[in-house]
């Protein structure tokens, strides 16, 4: 994700779709900002904004 408010809209579009919301997004102790959802498997997920890591303008990392 390229914001925290990326994270927050992608989250609650989640959870308007019934999506369980296991952690509202919030700030981390490493300097992020990130939540996590559970999809129909219980497999957990993390969304995620990472200050420090770089991207393109396409969302790819770099190096």
């Amino acid at each position: 994700m390229s914001s925290e408010k990326e994270v927050d809209d992608l989250v609650a579009e989640l959870a308007g779709k019934g999506v369980r919301v296991l952690k509202q997004p919030e700030k981390v102790f490493w300097g992020g900002y990130s939540s996590y959802i559970a999809d129909p498997d219980d497999n957990l997920w993390e969304i995620a904004y990472n200050p420090f890591m770089k991207m393109d303008e396409k969302g790819n990392v770099l190096s």
